[in-house]
């Protein structure tokens, strides 16, 4: 499985407005939710309560600056996913401390438990990379972004 199967170029956010982990969740819930269209329709509120209930049970910022937000939904058919990038920073309940400067969202429909953790286990392994993590902060637009995903995507 690679990243570029369930994120595509408009689905990355290079500059998110949000400055609290909560509305960036909500950006990104309704950002993708524009995208997303037939049977894999997303309802952005539906899926900010999700993503929100999820990180009451434990932070999905695992560090680094990374943060993988992801929930399931019944209305979807096929795994998506969003990133979205702050380069100042903001506080996602770290389990370092410091700022998050990247957000992947991953959302799975409800039924698909195998696909959703090899999803998780593919961003987590590709995240690791201080030299991918420090070009998608440099990256001028979600092009350069995406193309950097796709080349390290390829590596593996």
């Amino acid at each position: 499985m690679k990243v570029v199967d369930f994120l595509s170029a408009d689905s990355i956010i290079p500059a998110l407005s949000g400055t609290t982990k909560s509305e960036v969740l909500l950006e990104m819930s309704v950002y993708l939710a524009r995208r997303q269209s037939g049977q894999s329709a997303i309802d952005p509120q539906v899926l900010h309560r999700v993503l929100e209930e999820r990180e009451l049970l434990a932070s999905t910022a695992i560090g680094d600056g990374i943060a993988i937000p992801h929930g399931k939904l019944d209305t979807i058919d096929h795994l998506v996913g969003a990133l979205g990038r702050s380069v100042a920073g903001l506080a996602f309940d770290s389990i370092d401390g410091k700022p998050t400067h990247l957000v992947f969202m991953l959302v799975a429909p409800s039924n698909s438990a195998g696909v959703h953790l090899k999803a998780l286990a593919r961003l987590s392994r590709l995240f690791r990379d201080g030299n991918l993590r420090q070009r998608l902060l440099e990256a001028t637009d979600s092009v350069s972004m995406y193309r950097i995903i796709d080349e390290e995507d390829a590596k593996y």
